[in-house]
C-alpha cells in the first residue's frame, strides 16, 4: 500500500486527491493546511494526522521516516505560489510530488526541481 501526505487539505481540489488516493488503495498518513476547518479528511481517512503548522507537519513526516514509514507521495494542493517550495519539500524527503499545475510560476525555477 502506498502512503501519502497532503499539503493544502482545505483547498477546493483536495477532496478529488483524497478520492484518488482511496481509488488506488493508498493511505493518507498526514495532512497539512493552515485552515483547520477540514472535516472532509475524516470521511476519507479517519486515522490521518492533521496539522495547521507546516513545521509540525514536517516534524511528523520526519518521525514517520525515522520509524521506517516512508511517505511515498506528497499530494500538493496548495496555492500556486507555494507549489515550487512544496514540491522541493517532497523531493528532498524522498517522496514523489503530485502537484496541481502550475508546478512553478517562473520557468527558470523548474531547473531546481529537475535537479
Amino acid at each position: 500500500m502506498k502512503s501519502f501526505a497532503l499539503i493544502g487539505a482545505a483547498g477546493f481540489v483536495a477532496p478529488r486527491h483524497m478520492k484518488a488516493m482511496q481509488a488506488v488503495k493508498g493511505d493518507l498518513k498526514v495532512a497539512y493546511d493552515p485552515n483547520d476547518s477540514v472535516g472532509i479528511i475524516d470521511s476519507h481517512f479517519p486515522d490521518a494526522h492533521f496539522f495547521t503548522e507546516f513545521e509540525r507537519f514536517d516534524r511528523h513526516i520526519d518521525k514517520l521516516r525515522r520509524r521506517g514509514e516512508q511517505i511515498d507521495y506528497v499530494s500538493i494542493c496548495s496555492p500556486n505560489h507555494l507549489h515550487d517550495a512544496h514540491c522541493r519539500f517532497a523531493l528532498r524527503g524522498g517522496a514523489d510530488a503530485i502537484c496541481e499545475k502550475p508546478l512553478v510560476l517562473n520557468p527558470w525555477n523548474i531547473d531546481g526541481l529537475a535537479d
